[in-house]
């Protein structure tokens, strides 16, 4: 059977299909959702943090002269009813170590969470070893959980002879589930009526266009931009009861932020970033680099034979610039990232060089964006 051969006109329907369509999927791909954007004001994560022993370690655990460790397993010891003398205690296979974990507002009593073990001694490696129970506190210095288990360290370091050998980070492990939630914060939204919006990034303009989607999506005035970093968001009629829902419907709908041209700069590895927005006026530029070299010969001066002159050694300095033939070009007119980073190329820029360029074309008025350097 043959291929079937599409005229001109079905030719043109199918390319304004396709250009449609991957005008949608580019109108898509700006919008993002209210909860990647805002977060409900009391709903985050907190942190605690906890100090303890890890035991079982195969001698890479801390020196004798980490004295807070030795006094740490003497106390501990002590505590369970065994007398020792801190001056015997050698803690190669232990070492002293703070814990960490991220506490969730709605976190239950018996839930558990993850822990980040990390060395605070000496201690060459954490590999497996086992944290004893250490109790996590919060900013309040009340305990809100409970760590305990084997580690998993992501890496090794091993030495002999004078050579050693590591891979990643060995002095820091995390415990899947270690850590048991003892206390509750004491927070609760399902007699709320009125919540805060909390933007990640203050605008104005995203501002206003959450308030109104929020509004368009209920139907009613529910949204209110307070100011450019807070919305005041009210529970919509019909919604009374099922709080989660309503704030679950808020934060699944699609915005479309509002971003400020910026160009974000890295000198020290020459990255360049530069965002949809940025906009170039119309501009000449012109770039070249100028190379300076030089070298140093050691040479000797030789007398004449049976002369009563003496060998002097002296340096020769030989001092070479060269410089690259700069070609104009004229960059702008407004242009968009594509179009600048195309015309760019053209005239031979590196990354290091495009740094340059841009503060030149910025301290001349021609750039609409702001210039970040990290």
């Amino acid at each position: 059977m043959g291929v079937p051969v599409l005229n001109a006109r079905a030719r043109r329907a199918a390319a304004a299909a396709l250009c449609a369509a991957l005008a949608l999927l580019a109108a898509g791909a700006q919008a993002a959702r209210l909860k990647d954007l805002a977060s409900v004001k009391g709903v985050r994560e907190n942190q605690i943090i906890g100090y303890g022993l890890v035991v079982g370690l195969n001698g890479t655990g801390d020196r004798e002269r980490t004295e807070f460790t030795v006094q740490s397993l003497t106390s501990l010891l002590g505590r369970m009813g065994i007398g020792v003398d801190s001056e015997l205690v050698r803690v190669r296979n232990v070492a002293a170590v703070m814990v960490t974990a991220m506490l969730h507002p709605f976190a239950r009593a018996g839930s558990t969470l993850d822990a980040v073990v990390s060395s605070v001694g000496d201690a060459s490696s954490l590999e497996g070893g086992t944290l004893l129970m250490t109790p996590l506190y919060g900013a309040d210095g009340q305990v809100y959980a409970i760590a305990q288990g084997p580690l998993s360290v992501g890496g090794f370091a091993a030495s002999a002879g004078g050579s050693s050998v590591q891979k990643n980070h060995p002095t820091v492990g995390r415990i899947a589930n270690g850590a048991t939630v003892e206390r509750e914060l004491p927070y609760g939204i399902q007699d709320k009526t009125r919540f805060e919006l909390a933007l990640r990034r203050a605008d104005f303009t995203t501002a206003r266009r959450m308030a109104e989607r929020i509004n368009e999506r209920f139907g009613a005035t529910v949204a209110r931009a307070r100011d450019p970093g807070t919305l005041d968001l009210s529970l919509a009629p019909g919604w009374e009861g099922d709080v989660v829902g309503f704030l679950a419907a808020v934060e699944s709908l699609e915005i479309d932020p509002d971003r400020a041209a910026r160009i974000v700069l890295n000198e020290r590895t020459g990255t360049v970033v530069m965002g949809a927005d940025v906009g170039i006026r119309r501009v000449a530029v012109s770039h070249g680099n100028l190379s300076v070299t030089i070298s140093a010969t050691r040479e000797v001066s030789q007398p004449e034979p049976f002369s009563l002159g003496e060998t002097v050694p002296f340096t020769n300095h030989d001092i070479v610039a060269e410089e690259e033939p700069a070609r104009l070009a004229v960059v702008g007119g407004p242009v968009t990232v594509e179009e600048l980073v195309r015309g760019l190329n053209a005239l031979g820029v590196t990354p290091r060089d495009l740094i340059a360029i841009l503060q030149a074309i910025q301290a001349a008025g021609a750039l609409d964006a702001e210039l970040e350097i990290l």
